[in-house]
């Protein structure tokens, strides 16, 4: 009896949630502290020290999420009070949109850049082989100097 009653009570408690309702995990300090800048030190919260404008900003974020705000909207909430500069993470569009392509881009020119200096080299190497076996052999009289000089010097 009571195995029913607690499967009735499932069911009715996930009839009265809405369908595209998703629960949204609470939101800490150290959630935020790692995405946003201490605008005194220029690095992130998390590894600001203990300035007085860094500790102002803790106090401002305990106090967003005390209110039940989410993590986008305490990042909002200090976007507006500090501008966007207070966000450790550029933005994905607009010239922001850079910082996240131009390390990808640099990555992917070096690698053609290798795979040209490979084609060129092995190229390159392959012409100086071709060009060694192609070149004229000595002529008579050399060889035959070449062979006394050797005669001299065996025993």
């Amino acid at each position: 009896m009571r195995r029913a009653g607690a499967i009735g009570l499932a069911l009715l408690l996930a009839l009265a949630t809405p369908a595209g309702a998703q629960i949204e995990p609470r939101t800490t300090l150290p959630d935020i502290e790692d995405e946003v800048m201490c605008p005194v030190c220029g690095t992130t919260l998390e590894l600001a020290s203990e300035a007085p404008q860094a500790n102002r900003q803790r106090e401002l974020i305990r106090g967003l999420i005390a209110e039940g705000k989410t993590k986008d909207e305490v990042k909002d909430e200090l976007v507006a009070e500090y501008g966007p500069e207070i966000l450790a993470v550029p933005d994905t569009e607009g010239f922001d949109l850079v910082a996240w392509l131009a390390p990808g881009g640099a990555i992917v020119a070096a690698g053609v850049a290798i795979v040209v200096g490979l084609r060129r080299w092995r190229r390159d190497a392959a012409a100086d082989r071709e060009a060694a076996g192609t070149e004229p052999a000595m002529s008579a009289a050399d060889t035959e100097r070449l062979d006394a000089d050797l005669r001299r010097y065996e025993p």
